[in-house]
């Protein structure tokens, strides 16, 4: 067994609850779990055989960024974090091995991104925590070539992770002749596993080595690494067999029943898949890589628990990255644990069957280690506080936003479905800066149709309150249509030396492809940089100024000049973008930082720009949505849709961005009736201040007194001042009153204000004077007396009506009055008869 470290003292404090409103690249979100503070001792009857493989995917943006990025904002990276975090717990989790995916760096021939990933996995040799190691696409020099082909004695990798590193570990092997493939041999429980790490592009050679390697130890289970075997698609969730996933399977993998597991990097997200071997067993395939999520994959790695016991291969996705941060810096997608259908699984194997044709000893060790999986996911959650709530929810209606001090320009597309023909305006609802489109037959595209380019409101970003978007089809570098401000829009000569905010919502469509629509721009400030000071360039000299758009590997790529031209560009790039997929990207300049940062759904991107402050234009150029401009001509459309966009003079935080919604707490109830109010009242009035244009709405309170029926119901809306008022003329009956009054835009309101006060009851009127009614005459009615017949008042003389009150059928007092008269001069004219008769 290989030895095992203690675990480092930690903090522990109670784990909140995680709130999170989106996250990027299909990363799914961890459900709350125990924390490692509380979680119980595991029963006895939980206790198996049990070791916890570790794997690292591609940690090429951690030492890329390191220097410039990570150590000024943290003071560390995520790739030190993630070695320094398995040595720590490698005595938890029963760690006796650990494996990396290649991409070790970003740029093979920068020494300072070998430094740093030296530095993180210096850790582990420190510790005599044994690894593999192999070099992926971006650790050579050549990505192109097979790796015979090298000049291996130049590559860096062979200077920095090659053989001679490798043979101080333990477990080594042995490599290639070339020292860029490698095999590892640990001991687990008990029973030996071999880790055979195969290089990028493997050579025939290479694949006879590591066919040689297997039939050297014909009875040790392998764990194939290699940095590029399955491919995931577009839908972040299932595999795709690729060249180099075929090629090794026919050549290495299928006639060897030795290897039941492949771990792989290089295409980006997670996904895996089962094939059966030429021997009818089970080859499990894994592919995991988060380089373009947040950060640069925000530290996640995998954690596979082998139960040798139970017969079971447990995979945990977490990130001890993310469990250090400061609270401060936490963004939604700072999540410990991923639980996608690809980030967290069980798969169960019967080892001692799976392995019995090459393997018959093959058993399980003493069942005397908990759950691992368990235990990680308690480890990284003990102590985690998790980011602040996010309070973004959905518009309530087109009104819902934030409007910005310092908007130059703000586009939106509500009202305008169909196709954007040559007198479709789209309203600058901030300015002067209305767009229109070009006649395709006036630019230089090639096929273009005016159906070409529509506005819908069937499908947009669920934070945009605007409800619609511009959406161009068939576009290509040359098939494009664009909307373009006039030649004399405000918006043309704004000087933005002092910082600013552009806004936009961005979706390529779902047949997007690199070739057809790779670079394509959704936002340019046209111009041309060879006429304003630029110095000459090998790329984009005569590019535009400004421009917001995609590259060919899906990354949004934001370039821009400084207010000083003659500095040149600055780039801003995020990590893979999703095909359609809404996106909300924020540029804020800052000259008083020198940088401009992109916000992808309210996630700072990685690489950012510094050294910058405001933005240089060329004078007499427009703004342009839905295609690039370069050579003094539009080129590259924009395949999707495109939202609203707005433009502020001005650097600005999330609370003021087209995410957040509008606020209606302002909303007040400055006169409403109170108290007993005089019984002949003819109306009431409701006054106040809200939210301009939302509706003030007046309904029965929810509880306690009732509102009688014709006193609610009302809507009024906050005029463009401020005010508002509701009069009501009917429903003034006397008795309590009790209402609701409430602030609404849409379907989104803000907590009612009641009001109640009460109405008196009207004076009853005096009721006539007593009178003597004539004797009855035996045998029939006084002549014109009154007999009550049962039926209402206005049925007795055709003119009564019925009072108010609970009981609408009742007489009025006088009308009852008379009756009971008349019916007492009926019963003493009975009387009388009788004493007459004896």
């Amino acid at each position: 067994m290989s030895s095992r470290l203690p675990s480092s003292p930690r903090t522990r404090r109670t784990a909140a609850a995680l709130t999170v409103a989106g996250l990027a690249a299909g990363l799914a979100v961890a459900a709350p779990a125990t924390t490692a503070a509380t979680a119980a001792a595991p029963p006895a009857e939980d206790l198996a055989s049990r070791f916890t493989l570790a794997v690292l995917p591609d940690t090429q943006f951690y030492s890329r960024y390191s220097a410039d990025q990570f150590l000024p904002r943290y003071g560390t990276d995520p790739f030190a974090t993630q070695t320094q975090w398995l040595t720590a717990h490698a005595d938890d989790l029963r760690i006796p091995f650990t494996l990396h995916l290649g991409d070790i760096v970003d740029r093979a021939g920068v020494e300072a991104e070998w430094r740093a990933a030296d530095n993180a996995m210096r850790t582990l040799d420190e510790a005599a925590a044994p690894y593999s190691i192999l070099p992926g696409n971006h650790d050579v020099l050549n990505s192109g070539v097979r790796d015979d082909q090298l000049d291996v004695a130049n590559e860096p990798f062979n200077r920095w992770f090659g053989a001679t590193r490798a043979a101080k570990q333990s477990t080594y092997g042995g490599s290639d002749p070339l020292g860029l493939s490698q095999f590892h041999i640990f001991e687990a429980e008990g029973q030996r596993f071999m880790s055979l790490a195969v290089a990028w592009n493997a050579s025939d050679a290479t694949l006879a080595w590591a066919q040689s390697v297997l039939d050297a130890h014909p009875d040790v289970p392998v764990i194939l690494t290699s940095h590029a075997l399955i491919n995931v698609a577009a839908d972040q969730t299932s595999p795709i067999e690729t060249g180099d996933s075929q090629r090794m399977w026919d050549r290495l993998i299928r006639g060897n029943d030795q290897i039941f597991l492949t771990f792989n990097g290089h295409f980006h997200g997670a996904t895996r898949q089962v094939k059966q071997n030429d021997f009818g067993h089970d080859v499990h395939q894994v592919l995991m890589d988060y380089q373009m999520a947040y950060e640069g994959g925000n530290g996640y790695l995998g954690l596979v628990e082998f139960d040798l016991t139970n017969g079971s291969l447990s995979l945990e996705t977490g990130s001890p990255w993310v469990v250090q941060k400061p609270q401060d810096t936490l963004t939604s997608y700072d999540q410990p644990l991923l639980d996608g259908e690809h980030q967290r699984f069980s798969i169960p194997i019967d080892f001692r069957e799976r392995f019995a044709g090459f393997a018959p000893g093959f058993t399980a060790g003493s069942a005397d280690e908990p759950k691992l999986t368990d235990a990680a996911r308690a480890i990284l959650l003990d102590g985690f506080e998790g980011p602040d709530p996010i309070s973004t929810e959905a518009p309530g209606n087109e009104l819902d936003f934030v409007e910005a001090e310092g908007t130059l320009a703000h586009w939106r597309f509500n009202g305008q479905d169909g196709v954007v023909g040559a007198d479709t305006v789209i309203e600058d609802i901030a300015g002067d800066n209305d767009l229109t489109r070009p006649d395709p037959a006036d630019t230089n595209a090639v096929g273009t149709l005016w159906e070409d380019v529509t506005v819908q409101s069937t499908d947009v970003h669920g934070y945009s309150s605007d409800a619609a978007a511009v959406c161009f089809d068939d576009s290509s570098g040359s098939r494009f249509s664009y909307l373009t401000t006039g030649p004399d829009a405000p918006i043309n000569e704004a000087d933005l030396s002092q910082g600013y905010t552009i806004e936009t919502f961005v979706k390529m469509d779902a047949d997007w492809n690199a070739s057809a629509n790779g670079w394509s721009k959704a936002l340019t400030r046209t111009g041309n940089r060879s006429q304003i000071g630029v110095p000459e360039t090998r790329w984009d000299w005569t590019a535009s100024p400004t421009a917001l758009g995609i590259s060919n590997l899906r990354e949004f790529q934001y370039t821009s000049l400084d207010a000083d031209a003659s500095l040149g560009d600055r780039v801003n790039w995020s990590g893979e973008i999703m095909v359609d997929q809404w996106q909300h990207v924020a540029i804020v300049n800052d000259p008083e930082s020198r940088t401009t940062t992109m916000y992808v759904d309210g996630a700072p991107v990685l690489r950012n720009a510094t050294n910058v402050g405001g933005m240089a234009w060329h004078e007499g150029h427009s703004w342009i949505l839905g295609a690039d401009w370069t050579d003094d001509a539009a080129r590259n459309g924009w395949h999707g849709c495109i939202g609203e966009t707005r433009i502020i003079d001005r650097p600005t935080t999330p609370d003021e961005w087209l995410t957040q919604r509008a606020d209606l707490t302002g909303f007040e109830v400055r006169e409403a009736p109170s108290g007993e109010l005089a019984a002949d009242v003819s109306s009431v009035r409701f006054a106040g201040v809200g939210f301009p244009g939302a509706e003030v709405r007046l309904a029965p309170a929810a509880e306690g007194m009732a509102a009688r029926a014709d006193l609610s119901g009302a809507v009024t809306a906050v005029a463009a001042d401020g005010t508002w008022e509701i009069v009501v003329t009917s429903g003034l009956t006397a008795g309590e009153h009790a209402v609701e009054l409430s602030q609404a835009l849409g379907a989104r309101s803000i907590a009612p204000q009641r009001v109640a006060f009460a109405i008196a009851a009207a004076a009853p009127a005096p009721a006539p004077a007593p009178t003597t009614p004539a004797p009855a005459v035996p045998g029939g009615t006084q002549p014109g007396a009154t007999v009550p017949t049962g039926a209402p008042a206005a049925d007795v003389d055709g003119s009564l009506a019925a009072t108010g009150g609970d009981s609408g059928s009742m007489m009025p007092l006088a009308v009852a009055a008379s009756a009971l008269t008349v019916l007492g001069g009926v019963l003493l004219a009975l009387r009388r008869r009788r004493i007459a008769r004896g």
